[in-house]
């Protein structure tokens, strides 16, 4: 289905539409980068090593991994709608896990808890990310997801300061400081008392998910197939393939969103932790994530300026991975708040490589849409797996060293760049960016 169809269907524009994606997209960045504030809490609460306080990415983001094969079959079942209101339910029996975590202190509910939500968002994402592509031009297709990014990084960069007016981060600090002065007895009660803070705010996300599962469901919200009327002006290189194998541009793409995930959430979920070992307090490093944040949302509004007006989407990715090869350099030969400020900047140059990718990514899949959608958002898996390599390099090398794990992740970014999404389309007729 092609944009003009989209729009004329019901009568109805895509600016409706994109209010609904967009308020996804917030949800999308408050739940996510709240980890970025409970893996050093929780590190705390449930007496974690830096290794074990990972697991929290690690629980989060491996959901992908497993639940995308199962996000491509709830929306070929249900629809893109209500595959997107399933979605969000699953998130708040995940977010409610929270509750029973809390009060027993048990870390392996804790990340069941964020497991589930995790898959919850494997669903969502499957859905709203090709969406979000389909709904107008591919060659504006990049400015539309940096729109949807502002919105994700907004609520990235307040998820933690939120949750922390819910948490009593001082006190929390001040227990990590006097476990030494304190009888078992006494350490144990007051780490009861850190963990159950978390309750509160997540049955204030439960209601929240509900509603806006209820919202969806209810919304006027046009059905996306993916592109499978094709017109002769619009050749892809879907009509003798089979699999989605068939496609090593597809292939490629989610290897490079694997990498870019994982540097994505190194940048903004170790940036506190960090902070921390670099002996700034709690209650101060929360504040480090929307650094971050801030960072992306100003990549974000380059790219909806820039793109493709000044520059295509395969020069905003080459930019993207060419200044996150610097920023990684700036990372490991500086130290302090400079470093930290590297960290920091790694925001602005991840900002437009996710939405770079996808249209790259997607462009010629034609019916194959939704499978290749569902393995991109595999590639989220990287999340998982990149931080905790970081926090086993930590515990090895220290957390300042390790920060060069990011270096051959934005080297292969720059060759998708470059070379990797082309691969396979000789045959396909070109379409300016």
């Amino acid at each position: 289905m092609d944009s003009q169809n989209l729009n004329s269907k019901n009568g109805q524009s895509t600016v409706g539409p994109m209010i609904i994606i967009g308020a996804l997209f917030f949800i999308f960045g408050f739940v996510t980068w709240l980890n970025s504030l409970l893996i050093p809490y929780l590190k705390i609460a449930c007496e974690l090593t830096d290794v074990q306080s990972y697991l929290v990415t690690f629980a989060f983001y491996i959901a992908y991994l497993v639940m995308a094969p199962v996000s491509t079959w709830v929306l070929n079942r249900f629809g893109f709608k209500n595959g997107m209101s399933i979605s969000l339910g699953i998130m708040a029996v995940g977010a409610l896990l929270f509750i029973p975590a809390a009060f027993s202190r048990t870390y392996g509910l804790f990340l069941l808890g964020l497991f589930t939500m995790g898959g919850g968002l494997a669903i969502l994402q499957t859905a709203s990310n090709p969406y979000i592509t389909i709904i107008g031009p591919v060659e504006t297709a990049a400015r539309r997801i940096s729109i949807m990014g502002i919105c994700n990084k907004f609520a990235g960069a307040a998820a933690p300061i939120i949750l922390g007016l819910f948490l009593n981060l001082g006190e929390a600090d001040k227990i990590a400081k006097q476990v030494e002065s304190m009888s078992a007895t006494e350490y144990a009660a007051a780490l009861d008392q850190v963990a159950l803070q978390v309750v509160n705010p997540y049955i204030g996300i439960v209601v929240v998910l509900v509603i806006l599962a209820i919202w969806i469901s209810r919304a006027n919200l046009p059905e996306v197939k993916g592109d499978e009327e094709e017109t002769a002006d619009h050749h892809t290189i879907s009509e003798e393939k089979k699999t989605i194998w068939n496609f090593p541009h597809v292939v490629l793409g989610f290897v490079c969103l694997f990498l870019y995930v994982g540097v994505e959430v190194l940048a903004g979920d170790t940036i506190i932790a960090y902070g921390v070992s670099q002996g700034i307090s709690l209650e101060d490093a929360k504040f480090f994530t929307g650094f971050t944040m801030v960072a992306m949302v100003i990549g974000y509004i380059i790219g909806i300026i820039a793109i493709p007006k000044f520059f295509t989407q395969e020069t905003a990715l080459k930019v993207c991975a060419i200044l996150g090869i610097a920023f990684t350099i700036g990372i490991v030969y500086t130290s302090g708040m400079t470093s930290l400020y590297f960290v920091a900047l790694l925001g602005l140059a991840n900002s437009l490589i996710w939405p770079a990718i996808w249209p790259l990514a997607l462009k010629g899949v034609g019916k194959f849409t939704s499978a290749a959608s569902g393995l991109l958002v595999m590639g989220i898996a990287g999340g998982a797996v990149i931080p905790l390599l970081y926090g086993q390099l930590s515990h090895s090398i220290g957390p300042h060293s390790s920060y060069w794990i990011a270096l051959p992740c934005y080297l292969f970014i720059l060759y998708y760049a470059i070379a990797g999404h082309k691969v396979g389309k000789k045959n396909v007729v070109h379409i300016e960016e």
